[in-house]
């Protein structure tokens, strides 16, 4: 199953990248996500589908152009998963550009993702699930 948890991040965050919102049906409907990553929102908790893309679009709004992409994708036992992304942004209006490296520990059960917790550190995503970079 771990391998298969890896291989179901990077083609669900591949097409979501894409636009592809079918990537959705990995996620169970009682989804949590808590965010620690955007200074503002850190120790806030999503609950649900609808919770998390409200977090995503939190996330994405203040960018004209962002673009995220997979760096890695670990197996971090039979239902957990560190995968680590590099993202590029271009502020709305501002043109300032951002460039920033974080993470995700994903839980599955049943083959769902029913907890997601994002890191702006790769290093403290590995550390929360007991393995190192």
């Amino acid at each position: 199953m771990s391998q298969e948890n890896v291989d179901t991040i990077r083609s669900t965050w591949e097409a979501w990248m894409k636009g592809d919102a079918t990537a959705l049906a990995v996620l169970d409907s009682d989804v949590v996500y808590e965010d620690d990553l955007l200074p503002d929102h850190v120790g806030e908790t999503y609950r649900g589908v609808d919770g998390l893309l409200k977090a995503w679009s939190i996330w994405a709004e203040p960018w004209d152009e962002f673009e995220t992409d997979i760096e890695w994708v670990r197996d971090a036992g039979t239902d957990e998963v560190v995968s680590c992304h590099q993202a590029r942004m271009l502020g709305k209006g501002s043109g300032v550009k951002g460039d920033i490296r974080y993470a995700y520990v994903w839980r599955f059960r049943a083959g769902k993702i029913v907890y997601c917790k994002s890191f702006g550190d790769p290093n403290e995503a590995l550390r929360a699930v007991g393995l190192r970079e």
